[in-house]
């Protein structure tokens, strides 16, 4: 029997999900498909300053699997960077944190908009 899937805790999904060239129609370029746990694992390391060890905590997985989502990752950029191509965001082992503790442990900028906007909604909301 297969071992069961581990599902990835991100903070989030992608505010856009494609990125590439703009001097040509999509049907011109090639295609190349980032999953969202390996936006995580690049939004985590690159920029919120993760070591592999905090953002495989925080994802709930083991440093050796962040490890090779990370690389994965940096390859798909490099790919889209170089030869031009269209890099989409989508799909993966992942399931959203709905910040009731199983959110970001470290305080990433990401989850702090998220709570500081729920917080100016529910005052919002009680004024009404």
């Amino acid at each position: 029997m297969p071992r069961p899937i581990k599902w990835r805790n991100v903070c989030g999904l992608p505010e856009n999900e494609k990125f590439g060239p703009i001097d040509k129609s999509d049907s011109e370029r090639k295609f190349i498909n980032m999953t969202v746990d390996e936006y995580e694992t690049i939004r985590l390391i690159d920029l919120e300053g993760f070591t592999q060890v905090q953002c495989a905590d925080q994802m709930n997985i083991a440093r050796t699997t962040v490890q090779g989502i990370y690389t994965s990752a940096r390859k798909k950029l490099a790919e889209s960077l170089v030869n031009g191509s269209i890099l989409t965001i989508k799909g993966g082992e992942y399931i959203i944190a709905d910040g009731t503790g199983m959110g970001c442990r470290r305080g990433c900028k990401k989850c702090a908009l998220r709570c500081k906007k729920k917080l100016q909604n529910t005052i919002e909301e009680e004024n009404k």
